[in-house]
């Protein structure tokens, strides 16, 4: 099984890396590696966690991955979609120590600055997707031509932040399997009660020190992250199954009660769970 960090396999030579993820679902380990991903999303839905946020993703979604962020996707299989994603990975150094430094590149800096916390694009995406068409058979050259006129396009773009923390240390393979095994626990089952003397256990930690730990690495508690985990799974059902009341979608994410999962809405969304709904709708 596979940890932290993680290494994209390509040819000793190549500087820039095509691949195409097409199966039941996604790679779906917590993990790092050197390479800047872009990713077009074009078949499947579900979580993405980056760093220290949840995040969902879906169908027609551009995602910009930064160097060592950890993160993982979670495919919804639930959706009956098969999952279909093509990334283009590189270092800022692929090309050259100083090759983004040159003058004439000058314009691609705002990139690689959002790509410290990654970020989802929300415009100039059909200009994307066209320039990700025929990649797979394209010539080295071709591809980074594209690639470049790419990071023009996510240089200048309208995006959404996906992480809003970075732990800018690269996890030894311990840390990584520690962080891998809670992430994995915690999204499958967070429908149940989860108390911090479970999670220490799946993390092998006393309860004070696991504390301590996870909230150096994500700049927020467990409770915290747990909860609004469970608000990315809510937002979800409100808006794809509208026969539920609010009431059966907070017992389906793990909320106790109706009142403690309308205050913990309000506090990750600033709305009610029916407010949204509503706005959504609309």
């Amino acid at each position: 099984m596979k940890v932290l960090p993680f290494k994209i396999p390509k040819p000793e030579f190549d500087a820039l890396i095509f691949q195409k993820d097409k199966g039941l679902l996604f790679f779906d380990k917590l993990h790092q590696h050197e390479e800047i991903q872009v990713s077009l999303i074009i078949e499947g839905e579900g979580t993405l966690i980056v760093g220290d946020t949840i995040n969902y993703y879906e169908d027609g979604d551009v995602l910009i991955i930064g160097s060592n962020l950890p993160h993982v996707f979670k495919s919804d299989i639930s959706s009956g979609q098969r999952s279909h994603m093509q990334t283009l990975f590189f270092t800022e150094s692929s090309f050259g120590i100083d090759f983004f430094n040159l003058e004439e590149l000058k314009e691609l800096k705002p990139f690689f600055k959002r790509s410290k916390q990654g970020f989802k694009v929300t415009s100039h995406k059909k200009l994307m997707f066209s320039l990700f068409e025929g990649l797979e058979n394209a010539s080295k050259l071709e591809c980074f031509i594209r690639l470049l006129e790419l990071l023009k396009l996510l240089s200048k773009c309208s995006y959404k932040s996906l992480s809003s923390f970075i732990y800018d240390k690269i996890y030894t393979d311990i840390e990584g399997k520690r962080m891998r095994d809670v992430f994995e626990y915690t999204m499958n089952n967070f429908e149940k009660p989860i108390t911090l003397s479970t999670v220490s256990n799946v993390a092998n930690m006393t309860k004070n020190a696991f504390c301590k730990y996870f909230k150096k690495r994500t700049n927020k508690t467990y409770i915290t992250f747990l909860n609004e985990l469970r608000i990315e799974q809510a937002c979800k059902l409100l808006l794809s199954n509208r026969d539920l009341s609010v009431a059966e979608i907070a017992e389906q994410t793990g909320f106790q009660n109706i009142s403690n999962f309308n205050r913990q809405f309000k506090t990750v969304k600033s709305m009610s769970p029916s407010v949204f709904k509503s706005s959504k709708k609309n």
